[in-house]
Parts: structure tokens; C-alpha cells; sequence
């Protein structure tokens, strides 16, 4: 069997007439945010973007960050990031579906009845208050000079990542906080020499969750599904101005010339 990619399938697409709930994941959620034309054809055509290059030094970032905070969570203890923050009465949440809602092909779910679609999303971790209130926490790892934030533009998928995750734990009756933390890893270059060894600075970024725009998001989402043809792609979308592009220069250039080649 080939390794290469295979922009095709025909697993795991939409079919109007069928009454078993669709399965979207949170990230075909942005999708259809970033671009609905590229949702429609991932999810009822069957054609998907180009996979991306795995970032497996932010996944290793990631896998100890998690063994960290489990061994405060096993000892009902605090994290030491947390009162560095001023995060009083915080702490690590036990609980015995945590490995699942942690796994990337089962996560945490709810089936959205109005559109009949079953959301999910896989969380890196969960903290606990005093107030017994659930804290979406989401890992990030990343290298540059200045300090990491959150105002880029780009960003924003972070943030409705966040709030898709805050959504979620609601729907299934938890008691969720409003306010989310990324613990933010950002490796350092400032060191004489490498010497075998990456430093990270590590900072906690709280975020003020709002919920409200995923039922109409859902909805519009669903709406786009029911199409019988593709939606306006959106304008700034590098994947459609790339497809556009190839499909001009088929029509300008290739088409013609193969034309004259057939006349002799």
C-alpha cells in the first residue's frame, strides 16, 4: 500500500438522507469557519486539504507537560505553575474519563439535536476550583523572540477551540468555568549553545470563554452539508486561491496548447 496521500474517500461523509447523527470533530468546526467551501468538500465530497507536516516536537512538548501535571493530579496536589500565577485553591481534576475525553479519536461528545450532528472534541487537561467549577486548560508550544500572547489574528482558532471545549463539558452537565488557560511553552534562543538541551518559558494565559455563537455556527454548518453544490469559497483561503489558480492556468495555457498539438 502507497504512503502517499490520497485526496479522495469515501468513509465518514455526509448523506442527506441518512438518520444516524454526523460526527464532526471540533476542528472541522473551524474548518467551516475558515472555509466553508473546503468544509463541503472535505465532509460531503469526500476531498480533503493536504495533511500539514506533524509537529512532533510541540506533541512531545505536550506528553510531558500532561505526566507533569498527572503526578500533582494523582497527589491531589497543585501544580507549582499555579501559585506562581497567584491560582489559589486550583488544582489538577481527577476523574476516570479523563484519558478518554484526553484521546483524539474518541474524546468528549454531545449530540446537538437540532442539527442531529454529534460534536466532539479531545481536551489536553481539565483543572478543578473551589467552587467546584470545571477549567478547560489547552497546551501550546511554540518558539520566538517575543513574549506569547494571544492577539494575533490567527489566534482565533485557539479561542473557539477553547469555547468548543467549554461548550461541551456544559453540555454534559459539568459546571464549567468561563475563564480557560493556555499553558504556553516557548522555547528559548537566547542560550550560547544548544548543548543538547531546548529551555522553554513557561506562561499561564487565562481566556474568557464565550459560548454563544456555536448553536448559530452548528446551524449554518448543517446548512452547508444540506447543499447540492459547493458554497462560495471564503476569500482569504489559500487553499481555494491555489485551486482557482490551477484551474486557470489549465484553461489559459494547457487546454490551448494541447489543442494545437491535436490539429497535426
Amino acid at each position: 500500500m502507497s504512503d502517499f496521500y490520497n485526496p479522495r474517500r469515501t468513509k465518514g461523509l455526509f448523506d442527506p438522507a441518512a438518520t444516524e447523527p454526523f460526527k464532526v470533530s471540533r476542528s472541522k468546526i473551524d474548518l467551516f469557519l475558515n472555509c466553508p467551501m473546503c468544509f463541503y468538500l472535505d465532509r460531503r465530497l469526500g476531498v480533503g486539504r493536504p495533511p500539514g507536516f506533524p509537529f512532533n516536537l510541540n506533541s512531545a512538548v505536550d506528553t510531558l507537560i500532561k505526566k507533569e501535571f498527572d503526578i500533582h493530579r494523582a497527589a491531589g496536589s497543585a501544580h507549582p505553575l499555579m501559585s506562581a500565577y497567584g491560582l489559589k485553591n486550583i488544582k489538577p481534576f481527577a476523574h476516570e474519563s479523563l484519558d478518554i475525553w484526553r484521546d483524539t479519536f474518541k474524546g468528549i461528545e454531545y449530540l446537538h439535536q437540532p442539527t442531529n450532528l454529534r460534536i466532539t472534541g479531545a481536551i489536553d487537561d481539565l483543572w478543578i476550583n473551589q467552587a467546584g467549577e470545571l477549567i478547560i486548560v489547552d497546551y501550546k508550544a511554540t518558539s520566538k523572540e517575543e513574549k506569547v500572547s494571544l492577539d494575533k489574528e490567527w489566534q482565533i482558532g485557539y479561542k473557539r477551540q477553547m469555547e468548543i471545549y467549554q461548550w461541551l463539558f456544559r453540555q454534559n452537565g459539568f459546571k464549567v468555568s468561563s475563564t480557560g488557560y493556555f499553558v504556553y511553552c516557548n522555547g528559548r534562543t537566547d542560550r550560547k549553545a544548544f548543548d543538547g538541551r531546548l529551555e522553554f518559558d513557561v506562561d499561564l494565559i487565562p481566556y474568557e470563554g464565550q459560548t454563544d455563537w456555536i448553536d448559530k455556527a452548528l446551524l449554518d454548518l448543517k446548512a452547508c452539508l444540506l447543499l447540492e453544490k459547493s458554497p462560495k469559497p471564503a476569500a482569504e483561503c489559500d487553499y481555494c486561491r491555489y485551486r482557482k489558480a490551477a484551474r486557470d492556468v489549465q484553461v489559459s495555457v494547457v487546454a490551448p496548447k494541447r489543442k494545437k498539438g491535436s490539429s497535426h
